[in-house]
């Protein structure tokens, strides 16, 4: 668990690379040695933005591959900057701009026999989803789920978002759970 002093750091540090991409055009350079320890391992993270409660850009990583202030403040500027779905970020909208930052666990293989008992397992709230089948891939954070609150719903529409049909089953498909530490801010 990440302390409220480390919430709060990671927070202005999502904040000010997406203020200092607004200004230069790339994310903020941070040196995880500069910040508290329980900032430094190596963790991956998502930085979701929404804007008068409407999502204005959402992007992560779901393998650590580098410390975790690092890998906040890049996702934060790639969510403003770089999400395909939406244009970069202006200047006026940082008024309103809501920030928030979910910190996956290591991600755990789900063994199942079919989609049932995979559905069976499944913990609504709780888990994230990794789907890989044929080179397709998807996720869905535990929030998808106030959404979706149904897992049949959270499944056909997490197989959608990886390109797949939503009656898709085959033996090589591959799932993996995780759970995140979210938390956010409002302006």
């Amino acid at each position: 668990m990440i302390s409220p002093a480390g919430r709060q750091t990671l927070l202005q540090i999502a904040r000010d690379s997406i203020r200092h991409g607004l200004e230069y055009g790339r994310p903020l350079t941070v040196h995880a040695a500069d910040y508290p320890e329980e900032l430094r391992p190596l963790r991956a993270s998502f930085v979701t933005l929404h804007r008068h409660g409407e999502l204005r850009g959402c992007i992560g990583i779901l393998e650590a591959l580098r410390p975790l202030a690092e890998d906040v403040a890049y996702h934060a500027w790639a969510a403003a900057f770089e999400d395909p779905r939406f244009a970069p970020l202006a200047e006026w909208e940082l008024e309103g701009l809501d920030i928030h930052i979910s910190i996956l666990s290591p991600p755990q293989p789900l063994e199942f026999e079919n989609e049932a008992d995979l559905l069976r397992q499944l913990r609504p709230g709780s888990d994230g989803l990794i789907l890989r089948d044929r080179g397709h891939r998807g996720t869905f954070l535990p929030s998808v789920w106030e959404s979706l609150p149904q897992p049949h719903d959270f499944w056909q529409h997490l197989k959608l978002k990886a390109g797949l049909p939503p009656d898709w089953w085959s033996d090589t498909l591959q799932v993996e759970r995780y759970t995140t530490e979210s938390f956010g801010e409002s302006q």
